[in-house]
């Protein structure tokens, strides 16, 4: 058990708790949070280390309680588990789609501090949902807006500005977290300009170390294979941006 030092609104959908204690996490990483008497979801991690921090939305029940805790309130801490991003090449290409930035922020901090050349298109549905544009913005890294109605920076999809940057530029690695369809329409770019991709996946956890198997895809874990994985075992992903499995373990459309 945790408490809880102080709670961020970074979006008006999106706060950041800080955590009494220490996660040394690997970016894309994530820890499963106990809310007793509530539930127990995963979140990743987005700032590891001591007092370390998860970047979450609220979207249901545990989220919204979550929301609502105070200074030293607790919460139940596991992990961190599952496989985060690996720095590939010099010059990389970061793609975040609202929340997606949660995880990738922590990243492009680890990437630039290992000298990387990080370019990070951020994508959100109007300007006062992006996420972590002044954090990337402080590592040195180039950042690039993306709204859907165009509040700020180019009006449209993060998948469309990232297609205009490889057309003009060569990246080592893409780097991806957000909407399964945005995953997916980057895949395609990166087998189109044969450029090596990685992307964090979310499926429904329930234990968070393979167990249960409802973040099952196409016979591997989410949550023990990934969340993160190279464009090798993206590709080979049947069930990728079509379905899912719900609670009852029904596929449903993505």
């Amino acid at each position: 058990m945790h408490s809880i030092l102080e709670q961020v609104a970074e979006t008006p959908s999106t706060k950041t708790v800080r955590i009494d204690g220490e996660i040394e996490a690997v970016p894309g990483q994530f820890v499963m949070v106990w809310i007793p008497g509530v539930d127990e979801f995963p979140m990743s991690v987005s700032y590891s280390g001591k007092r370390f921090g998860l970047t979450y939305k609220i979207v249901g029940e545990g989220t919204r309680t979550l929301a609502g805790m105070k200074e030293t309130d607790k919460v139940g801490i596991r992990g961190p588990y599952g496989r985060g991003f690996s720095i590939r090449g010099k010059k990389l290409l970061v793609v975040g789609g609202g929340t997606g930035m949660a995880p990738l922020g922590l990243f492009v901090e680890e990437a630039v501090h290992h000298g990387a050349s990080v370019t990070a298109v951020i994508g959100a549905r109007t300007s006062d949902e992006l996420l972590f544009e002044k954090r990337s913005a402080s590592t040195g890294a180039r950042i690039l807006v993306s709204t859907d109605d165009g509040t700020k920076g180019t009006k449209g999809l993060a998948t469309e500005l990232a297609a205009s940057l490889v057309e003009k530029e060569a990246f080592d690695s893409i780097y991806a977290c957000g909407p399964e369809k945005m995953i997916v329409g980057l895949l395609g770019l990166s087998r189109k300009k044969s450029i090596q991709m990685q992307a964090s996946l979310e499926r429904l956890m329930k234990c968070g170390i393979g167990i249960c198997d409802s973040c099952a895809l196409d016979g591997k874990h989410i949550c023990r294979d990934g969340p993160v994985f190279l464009e090798a075992d993206l590709l080979s992903f049947t069930e990728l941006g079509r379905t899912k499995l719900d609670a009852s373990g029904r596929k449903i459309p993505v």
